[in-house]
């Protein structure tokens, strides 16, 4: 191997392993793991041991890192969450923006900066921390909640106000305000542009592609790839940014039912490139960029975290939410986001700011996310200490009851015929009813039954949050492997009624002693419902054969040839004594 090789496997050798001891350090402290890469290229970098320098495959692989995270940022818009307070997430997020980039600008300039230093620090600091807000309401099961999802519609709003600042930093933002304008406008132009093919392909092309390659995962990932990489070659060929093209790419698989599964398959590779990416940062960086506006970093952090919570909190309680939602609304969208670091990585690219700029944001995002992991963690808490003082802002018509989370519900896994024939039933108890499964050719016929259906592997933690498995009243799996149910039986809550397969009585032993209330074996069922039918034809003949005829009416109206079982034969055995029958 060349020795230029052999020198740049060590370098992401050095990556990959510094990346993993801080990623472990940081986890057990409860840190997100962005900080724990941004200090890689801190510790590797000029700053401390100075080992790895920055070289022209890292810098394609980060840049292919920040397209990938606005792609999997793209799949995260699930509009449907927060259609139903959608005009106030708008209005929310619109005050938000600008008030926030006011104060922004403001700090920045009393502070003593000028000039496009301003203005690049100003944009840079309006975003939320996306997958840090999103992966700590998540572990504290706080999504759902009516903070929870206020502040992701916020944060999908910045998303796309995000992609705009890239996109306008990418452009230049230099020169008259005549020609800033015209720019804005071809570039809002062109981004509407691949938003309508987006859209025509969402609605004509994506839905018979991904269903014809759903039954392959390995086939989907490769799909969803080379989706990703169609449209930043048709965002480069325009002359935008790689982040605009990838981002469109992901917001038009958002909203289908293999975007879950998708994202699932393409985060170990997104994760790896982040690692790149956030690591480059800190590669950037110099001793003396870092420290050259330390203090104005840490004032304008202490400011800013106390701004953002201001702003929030006046206006989620101006949408007439009650003080407690506007409170944790508010108090969880403190920080400056990672996406600070790139908006200013690409304005020191494109020669709009020097790298101390880069050092005063970098010092900023460190700073704020440590301290908001830890203020997102203990949000109630401090919501105790602060709510003799909220009492103040109570109002007659808040409209707290109006939205909340319907709470209660029944989860279907595995929809095969035994499912199917189930699903009528237990929608009959229960108001919410989702039902869950990898294959491909239910995809269709969930759909038009308007029924709330999700595709993919339930032991994907996304799939189990997106389906609220710990709040079920009920659990039916007919799902293979036994993992499956294993992992389903962790994730519900204790009082929640159980239901699984089993293939053998072991297997429906062990499914007991982890909880379940009812194990179903397929053999075993179909024998008591046989042994039913003969005691029933024995007993009166007539009967029988008149119910016999309508069931074989049925079956032959499906496609079931005459003495199929149906949905596999049947199941069953409830525990006596520890034993499964």
């Amino acid at each position: 191997m060349p020795l230029g090789g052999i020198a740049l496997a060590a370098d992401f050798a050095f990556i990959v392993v510094t990346a993993t001891v801080l990623s472990y350090v940081a986890r057990r402290t409860g840190q997100p793991t962005i900080v724990a890469y941004i200090l890689t290229g801190i510790v590797l970098g000029p700053v401390l041991l100075g080992i790895v320098t920055e070289d022209a495959l890292i810098d394609v692989m980060a840049e292919l890192g920040l397209g990938f995270l606005l792609f999997l940022l793209g799949i995260e818009m699930r509009f449907d969450r927060i259609r139903d307070i959608l005009r106030s997430i708008v209005n929310i997020s619109v005050g938000q923006t600008v008030l926030q980039t006011a104060a922004a600008f403001a700090i920045a300039f009393l502070l003593g900066f000028r000039g496009m230093d301003v203005i690049v620090i100003a944009l840079a600091t309006v975003f939320g921390a996306t997958p840090i807000i999103v992966k700590l309401l998540d572990e504290k099961d706080e999504l759902k909640t009516l903070p929870g999802r206020i502040d992701v519609g916020v944060l999908i709003v910045q998303d796309i106000y995000l992609v705009i600042v890239l996109a306008l930093v990418g452009a230049g933002l230099e020169g008259a305000a005549g020609e800033i304008l015209l720019d804005v406008a071809r570039i809002l132009g062109l981004m509407a542009a691949m938003g309508v093919a987006a859209y025509v392909a969402y609605r004509h092309v994506l839905p018979p592609l991904l269903e014809a390659v759903a039954g392959d995962r390995n086939v989907l990932f490769v799909v969803g790839v080379a989706w990703a990489f169609l449209f930043i070659f048709a965002a480069e060929s325009l002359e935008l940014s790689v982040e605009v093209g990838a981002f469109i790419a992901g917001l038009s698989l958002a909203q289908l039912p293999y975007s879950t599964e998708l994202k699932e398959r393409m985060r170990p590779v997104t994760d790896f490139f982040l690692v790149v990416f956030f690591s480059s940062i800190g590669l950037q960086l110099e001793a003396e960029y870092l420290t050259a506006y330390w203090v104005e970093a840490l004032v304008a952090s202490a400011v800013l975290m106390l701004g953002n919570f201001l702003i929030m909190f006046y206006l989620i309680h101006r949408e007439r939410f009650a003080p407690e939602t506007s409170f944790l609304g508010s108090i969880n969208m403190v920080q400056v986001s990672e996406f600070s670091l790139v908006v200013g990585a690409l304005a020191v690219t494109e020669g709009l700011v020097e790298e101390p700029i880069l050092g005063y944001l970098s010092l900023m995002a460190l700073v704020t996310m440590t301290l908001s992991t830890y203020v997102v963690l203990y949000n109630e808490r401090l919501y105790e200490r602060a709510r003799p003082y909220l009492d103040r802002f109570e109002r007659d018509d808040q409209r707290e009851a109006a939205l909340s989370v319907t709470e209660g519900h029944a989860i279907l896994v595995g929809y095969d015929r035994i499912v199917r024939e189930t699903l009528p039933v237990v929608q009959d108890h229960f108001a919410e009813v989702v039902v869950v499964d990898r294959s491909a050719e239910n995809v269709g016929e969930l759909e038009d039954a308007g029924v709330d259906f999700h595709y993919g592997d339930v032991r994907h933690g996304e799939i189990r949050e997106q389906i609220d498995l710990e709040t079920a009243d009920f659990v039916l799996s007919m799902a293979r492997p036994a993992s499956v149910n294993r992992r389903l039986v962790e994730g519900a809550a204790d009082d929640a009624v159980v239901i699984a397969a089993a293939e053998h009585v072991d297997e429906a032993r062990s499914l007991y002693e982890q909880g379940v209330d009812y194990v179903v074996i397929k053999e075993v069922l179909a024998g008591e419902l046989l042994g039913e039918y003969i005691d029933g034809f024995l007993t009166d003949r007539d009967d029988t054969v008149e119910l016999a005829s309508e069931l074989m009416g049925r079956l032959r109206d499906e496609g079931t040839p005459p003495g199929a079982p149906r949905g596999g034969g049947g199941t069953g055995a409830r525990s006596s004594g520890g034993d499964a029958g």
